[in-house]
């Protein structure tokens, strides 16, 4: 071991050693991985090392199947014999919601080119897996590329190839302190300090301590988790294939063949937090006692689905525990605020993703950004709010137990809820408000009749009318909605408008206005769709996706120049929307000043009522607004007096639901589905703000796109004929039998009648009137390409 090596890599579990790896590969030969133990001691060594290509989030999906194709290549590069049995895969759905659900993800999969996979009736998949009853079954989904590996062999194989790349393994060796210095990191282990540039927390069981040591508390608690091993099945005995991994869905349980037995294992409804403030270090190899009476009911199951099982006794039990997040999916990238610590942990599925996990860090550090669109996975999709014990307890509790259970699009979970709400939350409540949640705020959705319950659904749910019936409040009188949920960061400072020109590609708003703003990354990929608002006294605000709060001002932070300061406003600024053709006649009874002279995409200071407030000329339904914004202590009283002011103008409270269906009839796009870090300006459409006449962040490579060929793909509107339920995202469209792009996000627009999509489509399909063809819910429609703002194309209702 060196006294300085570029990167340290600590945790020696399939996950560390696939950052090296990848790192060593791709050129940083001065890396060095430090393990306290031995390579696997942790939960690599016990994992079951399945490998599959289902998960709900596609980016991650697509990170998977990475894994799947590169596992041969680093058995081959290293030398080392990875285990690897590709038997293909089951998985299966006996309800008709699940069936209706896997038909639906199966079609996702088409979209972002996972192209093995098809559906299988029962009597087919009872084919493929002859010991597996089929009872109550409606169907399945094969994937080719499924199967497991070797787990002690593939983290040696990841290992042995990184180090043939020139990359350094350390064993038996505990880092003990970590200290930041100017140039990066003190590592002090038990063998002697290394300094270095970056550090990497892949530490598994033991990522929360390695957190601490830095300072930062990271959202993570370790879960038991059971599997067993049976012995020697006779009917296996006879077969000359291998049965495929198989997910039952209904009874919480995957399988796959081990030798002549068969390997299952089971999430538990009724699961087990263990050590939630990290392992202890002396624990490594070792495993819990099994508890067959907690996993009684699932274990019960997977003996009815296998019937063998009945017939053998049990082999081996394994109950080790594995690290989650609070959504299940990994943390992985820079912390905010800590230069150079990385984190690669929460990897529960670590042979499955590990692979991607390696390639994406390895990249952003080289690189500046990975080549993936990995918000999915990245650290800073969580706030302060969920360093909370009690928060991380119930969230990752809450995943675990769904691990095999399907959420709906509409379907709002419990766990980690109510944590922060605005003021007026309680007196919504009463008005009937039904809340969702966005980070760690209660954002309003819609607002029902005393007694409402939304059911949750793949299709359209019953709170249908509801929200048509805020659509036309919107379109045809005045709606208030609750914009706690929006993000502002206040820009000041000397330097405040050179640092904006520059992070941001558009031209800046003069005194008074405000403006769309694009950010780009230094490779030309969008960074945010934002709205920058100029106050005219030196000091400006940066609006955008309340979710995203964490994530930008990293950005911020890591573009940071001397004469700026910002300051994040989401605890103190909160406000409300009047939005509506009648919302000038509302806030005209309130402004203590002439608020007539306010134009479309104007700001200034109003005195409404009582409370002085910021108040912008703007909407993002497409008619005229405003966005009232107020102090925390201030929420209450200006939603009363909004109220009063327009009960002759029958105002009435909206929610996000009719924002979202408005905002679809103007083409607008939004961020996590029109507009992501994976996307350029080119194909949003994002191109249309830029301001090609200056310098600015990432404009090398935008102006390498505008003038090159341009785009595969551009965003364009679909008009869909569908019935029952409206396209979500990631849905496939088709120009006959050749698939020429996928669904960004879609809905059902109110005010035209008419169910719609925004989607990405090769530009020779992008064509006003083509006809094509998409998937909703698994069933194919007919769709057409529309011009722009099918609802008030020439915006002059936003423009009054």
């Amino acid at each position: 071991m060196k006294s300085h090596y570029r990167v340290v890599v600590i945790g020696g579990g399939v996950v560390g050693a696939s950052v090296l790896y990848h790192l060593a590969k791709m050129g940083w030969k001065d890396v060095c991985l430090i393990e306290r133990s031995v390579l696997t001691a942790g939960s690599s060594w016990h994992a079951a090392g399945g490998i599959h290509a289902l998960n709900a989030d596609p980016n991650i999906a697509a990170l998977q199947a990475y894994t799947i194709d590169l596992l041969p290549e680093i058995e081959k590069e290293s030398g080392q014999n990875i285990g690897l049995h590709m038997t293909g895969g089951l998985t299966m759905a006996g309800t008709p919601d699940r069936w209706e659900w896997l038909q639906s993800a199966y079609r996702v999969f088409q979209s972002i080119g996972i192209e093995d996979c098809r559906l299988v009736t029962p009597e087919e998949a009872g084919e493929l897996n002859p010991i597996m009853s089929t009872k109550g079954m409606l169907g399945g989904m094969w994937a080719d590329r499924e199967g497991y590996v070797d787990t002690t062999g593939t983290v040696h194989a990841y290992a042995g190839a990184a180090k043939k790349h020139g990359a350094t393994v350390v064993e038996h060796n505990q880092v003990l302190e970590l200290h930041q210095t100017v140039d990066g990191w003190q590592v002090v282990t038990e063998k002697g300090t290394v300094t270095c540039e970056h550090v990497v927390n892949a530490g598994g069981l033991w990522a929360k301590q390695l957190g601490r040591m830095a300072g930062v508390e990271l959202p993570v608690s370790p879960l038991k988790h059971h599997y067993l091993v049976s012995d020697t099945i006779p009917a296996l005995e006879k077969l000359d294939f291998e049965v495929p991994m198989t997910v039952d869905l209904e009874g919480f349980t995957y399988m796959r063949q081990d030798q002549k037995g068969l390997l299952l294992g089971i999430y538990e409804v009724d699961h087990e937090h263990w050590a939630m403030d990290g392992a202890p270090w002396n624990y490594g190899m070792e495993l819990f006692q099994e508890d067959t009476d907690r996993i009684e009911k699932e274990l019960t199951l997977g003996f009815e689905r296998y019937p063998d099982l009945q017939n053998v006794g049990v082999k081996t039990w394994v109950n080790g525990a594995f690290t989650f997040s609070p959504d299940g999916n990994p943390l992985v990238g820079p912390v905010p605020g800590k230069r150079g610590y990385w984190t690669a942990c929460a990897v529960m599925a670590g042979f499955l993703q590990g692979g991607g996990v390696g390639k994406s860090l390895a990249e952003w550090m080289i690189y500046g950004e990975p080549e993936a669109d990995v918000y999915g996975m990245d650290v800073a999709r969580y706030g302060d709010f969920a360093q909370n014990k009690r928060y991380i307890r119930e969230t990752t509790g809450q995943f675990y137990s769904r691990r095999f259970v399907m959420t709906y699009p509409n379907e709002q979970l419990p766990a980690g809820r109510p944590l922060k709400m605005a003021p007026a939350h309680d007196a919504m409540t009463v008005a009937g408000c039904k809340w969702g949640t966005s980070w760690d705020l209660e954002v309003p959705l819609y607002f029902a009749p005393q007694g409402f319950e939304e059911t949750p659904s793949l299709k359209r749910s019953n709170a249908f009318d509801i929200v048509a019936e805020e659509c036309r409040v919107i379109r045809n009188g005045v709606g208030l909605l609750d914009i706690t949920g929006f993000s502002r960061f206040e820009v000041s400072g000397e330097n405040s408008k050179g640092w904006l020109d520059e992070i941001m590609a558009s031209k800046l708003p003069g005194p008074g206005r405000a403006k769309l703003a694009p950010m780009l990354s230094e490779g030309g990929k969008l960074k945010g769709d934002l709205t920058v608002l100029n106050w005219g006294d030196g000091t400006w605000w940066i609006m955008g996706s309340y979710y995203l709060r964490a994530w930008h001002m990293r950005w911020f932070n890591d573009h940071m120049q001397d004469g700026v300061t910002v300051r994040d406003l989401g605890e103190e600024i909160c406000g409300f929307g009047l939005v509506g053709p009648k919302s000038q006649q509302v806030i005209e009874k309130l402004a203590e000043q002439d608020i007539s002279h306010l134009k479309f995409m104007g700001c200034g200071e109003f005195d409404i009522g009582m409370i002085r407030t910021k108040v912008a000329r703007m909407s993002v339904t497409g008619e005229k607004g405003y966005e009232i914004n107020c102090r925390y202590g201030d929420h209450i009283t200006l939603r009363r007096m909004l109220l009063e002011a327009g009960a002759g103008e029958g105002i009435r409270e909206c929610g996000f639901n009719a924002m979202l269906s408005t905002r679809l009839e103007k083409s607008f796009g939004i961020w996590s589905a029109e507009f992501t870090q994976g996307y350029t300006p080119g194909m949003t459409g994002m191109d249309r703000w830029i301001d090609w006449d200056k310098d600015f962040v990432g404009k090398s490579a935008a102006v390498a796109e505008r003038d090159g060929n341009g785009p595969a793909q551009i965003q364009v509107t679909l008009e869909i004929d569908a019935t029952d339920s409206d396209a979500s995202g990631y849905e496939p469209v088709w120009a006959g039998d050749e698939k020429v792009g996928f669904v960004t996000s879609g809905g059902f627009g109110h005010s035209t009648g008419k169910s719609l999509a925004m989607a990405l489509v090769n530009r020779d399909q992008a064509g006003e009137g083509a006809e094509l063809t998409v998937h909703i819910v698994g069933t194919e429609r007919t769709a057409t390409v529309i011009a722009p703002s099918p609802y008030d194309p020439q915006g002059k209702a936003m423009r009054a």
